[in-house]
């Protein structure tokens, strides 16, 4: 039971790494846009 978890486990990091990595410049803008906000530029 556990080493099915584990490979469940490892799935879903390599999936959630593949989309961050496909999607950083989208992630980049919406973090400026938030620093932009809390600053109040």
């Amino acid at each position: 039971m556990n080493i099915y978890f584990l490979i469940i486990l490892i799935l879903l990091v390599s999936v959630g790494l593949y989309a961050i990595i496909r999607n950083i410049d989208i992630i980049k803008i919406i973090l400026i846009y938030f620093k932009d906000k809390l600053l109040g530029k």
